[in-house]
């Protein structure tokens, strides 16, 4: 299977974008812990591709709150039930790891539960920066926690920054 990308500016830094006919596969931080094995992609373009960055940049410019792409990301079946509960959380609100677990029926699966979080390969659409730790606080994230910290502030999820002090 060959994937078109493209890179794409965004308020986080670059990102790279990856399709095929089947959907979105990929969306890659410039910094990204987990990055895709990329030896079948190939530069270029497509509608999905397009669609893809016109929706990111709407949600980056704060009109966007929910996305309306074909998604196809690769994964197991548990990891693929944790990216799907991922978009079930609404935006401007956070969930713990635990809850997540919880919601997924599983409630020791935690850990296995973050870890499928961490390999989520379409961040932002599917909204793992919503995922936070049992005490509120900002936990991994595979395009850092600047980053995630960032989307948060922008949903609403976490008080302004002040330039006050």
């Amino acid at each position: 299977m060959t994937l078109v990308f493209r890179r794409i500016e965004s308020p986080v830094g670059p990102l790279v974008i990856a399709a095929d006919d089947a959907g979105l596969r990929h969306i890659e931080f410039h910094e990204n812990r987990h990055p895709a094995d990329r030896h079948d992609w190939r530069g270029g373009d497509n509608a999905i591709l397009q669609a893809a960055e016109r929706q990111l940049d709407d949600y980056f410019a704060g009109t966007r709150r929910t996305f309306n792409l074909p998604l196809a990301p690769v994964g197991t079946a548990f990891q693929r039930s944790v990216w799907q509960a991922l978009a079930d959380i609404p935006y401007g609100q956070t969930i713990s790891y635990a809850t997540l677990a919880r919601r997924l029926g599983n409630p020791d699966a935690t850990r296995a539960v973050g870890a499928a979080n961490g390999r989520n390969p379409l961040p932002i659409v599917l909204p793992c920066h919503r995922v936070v730790g049992a005490d509120g606080g900002l936990t991994g994230f595979g395009g850092g926690l600047p980053t995630k910290d960032f989307l948060l502030r922008l949903e609403g999820a976490l008080p302004a920054q002040s330039d006050l002090f």
